[in-house]
């Protein structure tokens, strides 16, 4: 199914803005300046390695699952001796009224030659490839479902066609839901 105005404001109950030095995709963008939540920027992601961390949450409880999974990935990004290289991201795969599914990932400046040990819930993988529509949220994770609506009215306008997947990624730290200064991008994966 696509993405709907309920699964995307649905994502925006959730998150965790934690940051790092360097861009999380390797992107090629079509040249426009970046957008903010009424104007996509067409984006082709590319994948890079990446620690990954599968898990679901209720939405009343996806904040603090998010901050959860972000951490053990550091924890074993350090313990690994891996270097990160790009902010962490959250990409939505799955979303219902209940909750969603989700992949914490922390991108990686190479893969490492050999596989280290890892707890079994983390594993390597890749950022997602595609094409994709960036969007911008800055402000307070709270008002995200402006913004989710904001981009469900200019698909719909655009008649672009949203695939089931989504990823948020989060460009500086904040603690709280309701801090005013977090910038996430947001990419919508479209056919």
């Amino acid at each position: 199914p696509l993405l709907t105005l309920s699964s995307l404001a649905r994502a925006a109950c959730v998150g965790l803005m934690m940051a790092l030095a360097a861009p999380a995709f390797a992107q090629v963008n079509d040249g426009r300046s970046v957008g903010d939540a009424s104007t996509g920027q067409a984006i082709e992601l590319t994948a890079r390695p990446a620690l990954v961390l599968a898990g679901s949450a209720e939405w009343e409880d996806g904040f603090a699952k998010l901050n959860k999974a972000f951490a053990d990935l550091r924890t074993a990004l350090d313990r690994a001796n891996l270097k990160p290289s790009g902010r962490p991201l959250a990409v939505f795969v799955d979303t219902d009224d209940q909750g969603f599914k989700f992949q914490a990932m922390i991108p990686l400046e190479a893969a490492p030659a050999a596989t280290p040990s890892f707890p079994a819930s983390i594993k390597l993988g890749e950022t997602p490839i595609g094409k994709t529509m960036k969007f911008e949220h800055r402000s307070a994770y709270d008002d995200i479902d402006s913004t989710y609506e904001a981009i469900t009215a200019y698909l719909d306008e655009k008649g672009i066609e949203a695939k089931p997947m989504f990823v948020e990624q989060y460009l500086n730290d904040v603690t709280s839901a309701d801090d005013t200064s977090l910038q996430v991008d947001i990419y919508v994966f479209v056919k």
